[in-house]
């Protein structure tokens, strides 16, 4: 029996995909991967600095991907599996095994709390992909909460801090994360046009420069500190807006009836 003859009418899916996008997302998710074997073998130092280079590898993957016109469906699927491993599962277990196992069932418990709403926050941002406003982000970002935890354990290890407080700190900052993550609070997400191509004071450029040579110097001090102020910046600018529309309102409403009554309504 001959074989039959292929239609070319019907459309096939290309194969394959894309490299370079891809590369950097593998990178990232291997990132990831050596932050949880370092965690468990009580390198905590490399399993908070790899994080941090899976923040960088995965804030790459997406832009060349829209600098090379290689944005697949494959792609952002990928990059969500590697976010999950990497700002999802990577910093409970490195938190857990720094500090909060001491605590039991408990410590467990709240790594798996962070876990959770990270998977919770990932989903629900790939659901409103298409609708969602790209200058802000709903709920803090799964790589800046996955910072502040992991960085709390980089200045922990770098300042050698035992004992009740930085336990309490690690309980604290990881539920706050937690909670955070899958809040409605607005977070600027940096990709504003007008912000990327628009000019910036001089005064701008030398804060950044010197910015740049504080981390440096500090590094576990400096992204803890600016990963924390991001953090905060959500329901503090969420308060600004709500009272500058309760204030807005009240400008537009029409004011209440006065009571015009004269003293003879009253005889």
């Amino acid at each position: 029996m001959a074989d039959p003859i292929p239609n070319p009418s019907v459309s096939r899916s290309p194969r394959g995909i894309y490299l370079l996008p891809n590369l950097f997302t593998t990178g990232a998710l291997f990132f990831g991967f050596f932050a949880i074997v370092s965690a468990m073998g009580k390198q905590f130092e490399a399993a908070a600095v790899a994080i941090f280079v899976a923040m960088v590898l995965d804030s790459l993957d997406g832009k060349i991907a829209r600098l090379t016109h290689t944005q697949t469906a494959f792609g952002a699927e990928y990059d969500s599996l590697s976010d999950m491993v990497s700002f999802g599962v990577a910093p409970a277990l490195i938190v857990y095994e720094w500090s909060l196992h001491n605590l039991g069932k408990f410590g467990w418990f709240v790594a798996f709390l962070y876990t959770a709403t990270a998977a919770l926050r990932l989903a629900r941002f790939n659901t409103q992909l298409g609708v969602a406003d790209k200058r802000y982000f709903q709920g803090l970002p799964s790589p800046a909460a996955a910072a502040i935890v992991t960085g709390l354990v980089w200045v922990g290890v770098d300042h050698n801090l035992i004992g009740a407080l930085p336990l309490f700190a690690a309980v604290t900052l990881t539920i706050i994360a937690s909670l955070l993550m899958v809040s409605n609070i607005r977070y600027n997400s940096l990709k504003d046009p007008d912000l990327l191509r628009g000019k910036i004071p001089f005064v701008a450029l030398l804060l950044m420069v010197l910015a740049f040579v504080m981390i440096a110097v500090q590094p576990p001090q400096m992204l803890f500190a600016g990963f924390l102020i991001y953090a905060i910046s959500g329901p503090v600018l969420t308060l600004i807006h709500l009272r500058q529309r309760r204030i807005l309102r009240r400008q537009t409403q029409p004011p209440n009836d006065v009571n015009h009554s004269s003293p003879n309504d009253f005889n």
